[in-house]
């Protein structure tokens, strides 16, 4: 079936993620695409536990996950691809990489963000990328949950 999700979300794995999303969509593996996780087994426990133990959790770095991509677009069962940030996103699906669509979900307050939805903070050269990623192919909404309407990019200006 191949990837049913890409999602941006700075928490990472949490229960909206999980439970939210990943029951309803029948996710059989998540592959988090994060530098620092990656490298951590530490920090790779902890999301291990937040997963029930029927799926399958892939730690990638952005090289790494830009190279398996397609090994994962062809796997068979049902997968979630998540970054923490639109630079890693826009990284892993440089070219557009064949992915239909991006979904934001919690991307929070920092320094020079501003608030686009309750839920969803950006800088403007993080829109900008966003913008210039779904130039490529991907159509980029925000929803932070399935049963929530989905918002387009452009609505986020």
């Amino acid at each position: 079936m191949s990837i049913v999700l890409y999602r941006i979300d700075d928490r990472l794995i949490h229960g909206q993620v999980v439970i939210g999303w990943g029951r309803p969509l029948g996710a059989e593996f998540i592959v988090l695409v994060d530098p620092e996780v990656s490298g951590s087994e530490w920090e790779q426990d902890l999301y291990r536990m937040a997963v029930p133990r029927s799926v399958d959790i892939i730690f990638a770095d952005v090289e790494e996950a830009r190279r398996r991509l397609p090994e994962w677009q062809a796997d068979r069962r049902r997968g979630i691809l998540l970054t923490g940030t639109v630079a890693a996103m826009a990284a892993v699906c440089r070219n557009g990489a064949g992915i239909p669509k991006i979904n934001l979900g919690g991307i929070h307050h920092r320094p020079g963000r501003r608030q686009r939805l309750p839920y969803v903070f950006l800088t403007d050269d993080e829109y900008r990328t966003l913008m210039d990623l779904q130039q490529q192919g991907p159509k980029i909404t925000a929803q932070d949950v399935p049963t929530a309407k989905a918002v387009g990019l452009d609505d986020l200006a």
